[in-house]
């Protein structure tokens, strides 16, 4: 209803629309790396199609303004971003690993830890939506760090950074959980020319820093 809502406005006073959909439109994907030509694999009735369908029927709408009543639309399909000012319990798997390690908890690892995701610092995804926003192209485009790791891969990469000692609790898997998720930025690095410039080791220590100001500031 927001999309709905935005389209309208941005059909009455002619503004140019951002969307900013999600690789979660890929579902749980048979195609990997993903590319933005791939329609997804997607449970319409699972515990996550809300989410998942929400944004791909935010896209259809987009791109029906676009068509029907010529509004200028952009898409950006955002892949797992972190960064500082991040909500500390906001479920999210870096935030959730950040906060727990700096609370002296174990890090909750769901199912094996084999997972992959992708994981983009926060400045990069700006200067992507910027070069999207400025260019001629309506997308949709991938925005994310093509960097892959394992839930267990970025456990460890928190530990280096934070605490050697933390420890992992391993829990059941939530349902219709995506098994692997990296983009294909080949189309926004030839059309935008975007691509991430921030490791996971560099961006990481950003928001650490953050959170434990955070952290120390509601415990005292």
């Amino acid at each position: 209803m927001g999309t709905l809502n935005m389209l309208g406005l941005a059909k009455r006073i002619g503004a140019r629309f951002l969307l900013t959909s999600t690789s979660e439109v890929y579902g749980d994907p048979l195609e990997h790396p993903q590319k933005e030509t791939y329609w997804g694999h997607v449970n319409p009735i699972g515990v996550r199609s809300c989410y998942d369908e929400g944004k791909r029927t935010a896209e259809t709408l987009t791109m029906d303004y676009h068509r029907g009543a010529e509004v200028e639309v952009r898409i950006a399909r955002i892949f797992n971003t972190y960064g500082p000012r991040m909500c500390l319990d906001d479920g999210r798997v870096v935030s959730n690993f950040v906060a727990q390690v700096l609370r002296k908890e174990p890090m909750t690892v769901y199912g094996d830890g084999k997972q992959t995701r992708s994981f983009q610092y926060v400045s990069d995804l700006v200067d992507g939506l910027v070069a999207l926003m400025e260019s001629e192209h309506i997308g949709p485009f991938n925005l994310g760090n093509p960097g892959e790791f394992t839930m267990l891969e970025l456990a460890e990469v928190v530990k280096e950074v934070i605490d050697s000692s933390a420890t992992i609790e391993f829990k059941p898997n939530t349902a219709d959980d995506p098994h692997m998720r990296k983009p294909d930025i080949s189309k926004a690095q030839e059309l935008l020319n975007w691509e991430p410039k921030v490791t996971l080791r560099q961006g990481l220590p950003l928001m650490v820093t953050d959170f434990q100001q955070r952290i120390l500031s509601a415990e005292n």
